[in-house]
């Protein structure tokens, strides 16, 4: 892939061919002149004219720069990492020894993987702390 890369860098360019489309206006001879210069001279500009060009300014330029999909995916992206970050902190990081503020979370967040685990190995009844047996279906 690298190569590719590197040989399309050096690769002679194109030849032009015989039938290429030529326009007939240059910026010279243009029939079609545009009516205002652009950009304008802001110095001659009123206060609220300046201000109607630079809104229409930046509502174009936000809707050319708008990417909802890549925005979309960023956002997701960031909630996920912030759920990670908390989730390792409560249950698996251990900063120090002796008990935490989360240690009853911990506690009863691994009863809860001891039974699924004894469900999976075990194909029946475990014991749980609401009273009732839980089954699996197989």
């Amino acid at each position: 892939m690298a190569t590719a890369f590197f040989s399309a860098l050096f690769r002679r360019r194109p030849e032009v061919p015989a039938n290429a489309f030529k326009f007939p206006y240059d910026h010279k001879t243009n029939p079609y002149r545009s009516k205002k210069a652009w950009p304008p001279d802001f110095s001659q500009l009123s206060q609220k004219h300046q201000f109607r060009l630079e809104r229409r300014y930046r509502r174009r330029t936000k809707l050319k720069w708008a990417r909802p999909t890549w925005n979309k995916g960023v956002q997701l992206a960031q909630w996920a990492s912030i759920l990670f970050v908390g989730v390792y902190g409560v249950l698996y990081l251990e900063v120090r020894e002796g008990e935490t503020v989360f240690h009853g979370v911990r506690r009863w967040y691994g009863r809860q993987m001891g039974d699924f685990r004894e469900m999976r190995e075990g194909g029946g009844k475990v014991e749980g702390d609401g009273g009732g047996a839980a089954t699996q279906k197989g």
